[in-house]
């Protein structure tokens, strides 16, 4: 075979070869998706067969004035709102005869929570010909407005003679033993009185003990104790209502009442040598023309 047939026969195989190719690279057009109707579908068709009412405004200069007042008086309520409160709003606060609560919890109790809590006018109708009571440890307390910005708040507290502690509770009584208070706290400034028996109490009742009239001595007490700055822990009434005052681990043992004055201010001058002792201070048979003291200590 010549090399003329042969170049025939190679290049009619290459033009076989692009027709076979062409052929392979013609592909079938891609089948179309179908179209799933909408879920549903009857709510659709239902909801655009369904006709809304017409409503026709006929807005006339008239509505134009209406609205106009409206908004102009909407404008001047709120003025005068933001005016009030800008005004009268308390932001000075006095407060006097309080020894049991803190200048913020008496404040708290007058004020209270709310928007208007702060307004002087608010305040001036709410306390108007009006005290507050019920409040444990205060007999009542008087609000006055005396600025736009400021009130003064006067405490009235309760005569507290002493507590006594009673199944686990520390039970508060004023001047003649009426039980004024019961709480789990011990207040600062007030005595701890030991030695009175009793089996119960009931609230703003006085206490069921034997002889009444320990509470008008305890109370006498407390007020010497107080008017001479003498912090004590404890007054023990014994049997025959002899007293003893309790400072830590000292003990100073007054006696009856006779000259219980003069036994007190010998206390006061007395007490500092008392801080870290143990034993027990003897006065009472002190008096201004005897003198003599005498300190044992415990063994």
């Amino acid at each position: 075979m010549s090399d003329k047939k042969k170049k025939k026969k190679k290049s009619k195989s290459k033009a076989e070869r692009k027709a076979f190719s062409f052929s392979e690279s013609i592909k079938e057009p891609k089948k179309a998706k179908k179209i799933r109707p909408p879920r549903f579908l009857w709510l659709s068709q239902s909801l655009e067969n369904i006709r809304l009412p017409k409503i026709h405004i006929n807005w006339t200069k008239r509505h134009t004035r209406i609205l106009i007042i409206i908004l102009s008086l909407l404008v001047i309520i709120l003025g005068t709102v933001v005016a009030i409160s800008s005004t009268y709003t308390v932001d000075n606060i006095t407060v006097e005869g309080n020894t049991h609560y803190t200048y913020e919890e008496i404040s708290d109790m007058v004020l209270g929570d709310g928007v208007l809590s702060r307004n002087s006018l608010y305040l001036s109708l709410k306390y108007a010909n009006k005290d507050i009571k019920d409040i444990p440890f205060i007999e009542t307390m008087k609000v006055r407005i005396t600025s736009p910005t400021s009130i003064k708040i006067t405490v009235y507290e309760k005569a507290i003679a002493g507590f006594v502690e009673y199944m686990g509770k520390y039970i508060y009584f004023d001047n003649d033993g009426t039980v004024v208070e019961s709480s789990d706290s011990i207040t600062e400034g007030v005595p701890q009185i030991v030695g009175m028996d009793f089996d119960h109490f009931v609230m703003y009742e006085p206490l069921p003990v034997e002889n009444p009239d320990i509470f008008a001595q305890i109370l006498d007490a407390s007020q010497l104790l107080e008017k001479y700055e003498i912090d004590v822990d404890k007054i023990y009434f014994d049997e025959d209502y002899n007293i003893t005052l309790y400072f830590g681990d000292a003990r100073v043992k007054l006696g009856d009442f006779d000259s219980i004055d003069e036994k007190i201010i010998r206390l006061k001058a007395i007490l500092p040598e008392l801080e870290g002792k143990k034993g027990v201070l003897k006065l009472e048979n002190y008096t201004s023309e005897d003198e003599i003291t005498t300190f044992e200590y415990d063994k």
